[in-house]
């Protein structure tokens, strides 16, 4: 897998994932596509503004050796709070409980997994993040316009 960027196209977002195309495409006032092994890209204006992973079937990333994708929330949430406050990050609480470390464009998300919640890492360009709306909203699936 190559890195994604936000502002890629569609078609490079595929080609940094090594597959032809999506599994699925979402209509909305912001295009949806869901790509194998947990991957969704989320568009604006056709540029990439987001990328969430499946807390169980996304890939895994790490954020200085803490597993992002599948933890348990509380844990993830003091890891960020833990690293924001070494590295001198920007916090920021979401109504639905979530935390964002805003200059890093992570926003960890909770994810129902059977009876269990696990963490769900999102990453978001700076002006959704800056958008209460967004960072409200995200991951904006099933979003119809």
């Amino acid at each position: 897998m190559g890195p994604l960027q936000f502002g890629m196209s569609p078609a490079g977002v595929a080609q940094a994932l090594s597959v032809s195309g999506p599994q699925e495409r979402v209509g909305g006032p912001y295009a949806q596509e869901d790509f194998p092994d947990g991957v969704k890209a989320f568009y604006d204006a056709g540029k990439l503004a987001c990328v969430a992973l499946d807390a169980v079937t996304g890939p895994q990333v790490f954020l200085s050796g803490f597993p992002l994708a599948g933890s348990d929330p509380q844990w993830g949430q003091q890891f960020l709070l833990d690293h924001a406050a070494e590295k001198g990050n920007w916090v920021l609480y979401t109504p639905d409980d979530s935390l964002s470390l805003t200059d890093l464009g992570v926003l960890l998300r909770s994810q129902q997994v059977g009876a269990a919640r696990l963490t769900r890492p999102l990453f978001v360009k700076e002006e959704w993040l800056d958008s209460q709306y967004f960072r409200d909203h995200l991951p904006l699936e099933g979003a119809s316009g």
